[in-house]
C-alpha cells in the first residue's frame, strides 16, 4: 500500500509560475516535478552542490612595490610629506 502525504509550503510566486510552466511544457502535475526535484536535491551528499561550484577568481593588481621602508620613520614621513598628506 503506498501513502502520500499532504503538505503546504510556501513558493515565491516567480518560481511557481516556472513551476506550472515547466509542468505543464513536461507534461506532469506540479507535485510530480516537486516531488523530483526534491529527490534529486536529498540524492546529493550535503554540501555537493556548493562544493561543485568553482570559487570566483580573485582580483589582483601590481601595486609598484613598496615606495618606502614602513620601518625607517624619516623615510616614511618624507614620503608623506611628498604625498601632501
Amino acid at each position: 500500500m503506498v501513502f502520500h502525504m499532504k503538505t503546504t509550503l510556501v513558493i515565491d510566486d516567480q518560481v511557481m509560475l516556472k513551476l506550472k510552466q515547466e509542468a505543464a511544457a513536461r507534461r506532469v502535475t506540479m507535485s510530480e516535478l516537486v516531488e523530483a526535484g526534491l529527490r534529486q536535491v536529498l540524492a546529493q551528499p550535503t554540501g555537493v552542490a556548493e562544493a561543485a561550484q568553482p570559487w570566483p577568481q580573485l582580483p589582483s593588481w601590481d601595486s609598484g612595490g613598496a615606495r618606502v621602508d614602513v620601518a625607517d620613520r624619516a623615510a616614511l614621513e618624507d614620503a608623506m610629506a611628498e604625498e601632501g598628506g
